[in-house]
């Protein structure tokens, strides 16, 4: 049976070279993702993920399959949650585009609030900080030890991240929005000093993360890493407390459990991270805004690619209509300075 985005039989043929014993493959595609496509592959005995670009992709630098495998198997058996990693290609040839194969977690992923509600406020709360524990994991990891000194130039990264995730604005958008204009010139005029650096994933949230099936404080994996680079820690965090915004949820399919208001709040959240990571957070309005104003771009990035019809799955449609008040929340987020 043919999958949407997946060339299956020149697929069979490039996983039984790299990972020899392959069985006749079958592929689904997976629920989540509003960015890159996820299958899951199996021969009957072995089961893996394969990530892709999405189909006609507009942001190339945020669908780079390459990092995303790099730091994976970088990270992996370092202390960081991980799937093992199994084989890259950058082939276009093989499916079309490059992609990444991992081996499959077995787990539990929340991404509505239905199944957030199966689970009591203890242990929401318990599963809210065990992310934030994992978070703080990976930013202790020293890059250079793992090989990834040179994975990106953390000096800088503020300035950088202002102008890129602005210059993929002007790429995406559909229509003009002048709060979003606003929240790039403010962050533009007062980005800080980096606060450190690490590696930072760059789409951090409860549904990129694999949980124990019966033990939801147990982090088994983190995924979806192709916005991985060294940077500054504390954008992770910014965007992590943007994306729990109720105003994000139509970007993913409504009811999401990253916006459920049973989430530990904000302030909480952040103090656990400082706790935990041992760094203090200084400037913490510049970092809020800034993660609005991704979310913002990642959003229109989505809603750009349904107008184009490029979108494989469904709930799309109302994605477009998070833009706005994400970028106006991000500019009220920085106040009067």
């Amino acid at each position: 049976m043919a999958v949407q985005g997946l060339d299956l039989p020149k697929l069979q043929a490039y996983v039984e070279e790299h990972v020899p014993g392959t069985g006749p493959l079958t592929a689904e595609l997976l629920h989540g993702g509003r960015s890159n496509l996820t299958y899951r592959l199996t021969d009957g005995t072995q089961t893996w993920v394969l990530r892709r670009p999405p189909l006609g992709g507009l942001t190339p630098s945020a669908h780079d399959m390459k990092r995303e495998y790099t730091v994976v198997a970088a990270l992996y058996g370092h202390g960081v949650p991980v799937a093992r990693p199994i084989v890259q290609c950058e082939d276009d040839s093989v499916i079309g585009a490059p992609f990444a194969v991992v081996e499959f977690v077995d787990g539990r992923v929340i991404r509505t609030r239905d199944e957030l509600d199966a689970l009591t406020d203890a242990e929401v709360h318990d599963c809210a900080f065990a992310l934030i524990d994992a978070l703080a994991a990976l930013h202790a990891v020293d890059p250079a030890s793992v090989g990834l000194g040179s994975f990106g130039k953390a000096q800088g990264y503020l300035g950088r991240q202002v102008r890129r995730w602005y210059d993929q604005w002007t790429r995406v958008q559909t229509r003009p929005l002048p709060d979003v204009e606003t929240l790039h010139e403010r962050l533009a005029a007062m980005t800080p000093e980096e606060s450190g650096a690490s590696i930072v994933h760059g789409d951090f949230r409860i549904d990129n993360a694999i949980l124990g099936p019966s033990d939801v404080t147990e982090v088994r994996a983190l995924v979806d890493w192709e916005m991985s680079t060294l940077g500054d820690p504390l954008s992770d965090l910014g965007l992590h407390i943007a994306y729990s915004d109720p105003a994000f949820d139509p970007v993913l399919a409504g009811g999401a459990a990253a916006t459920s208001t049973r989430m530990p709040p904000a302030d909480e959240l952040v103090a656990r991270y400082a706790k935990t990571s041992g760094r203090d957070v200084p400037d913490w309005p510049f970092y809020l805004a800034l993660g609005y104003f991704k979310a913002a771009v990642i959003a229109e990035g989505i809603h750009a690619r349904f107008v184009a019809g490029k979108t494989v799955g469904e709930g799309f449609e109302t994605v477009g209509g998070a833009v706005e008040p994400l970028a106006a929340v991000g500019v009220r987020a920085l106040g009067s300075q």
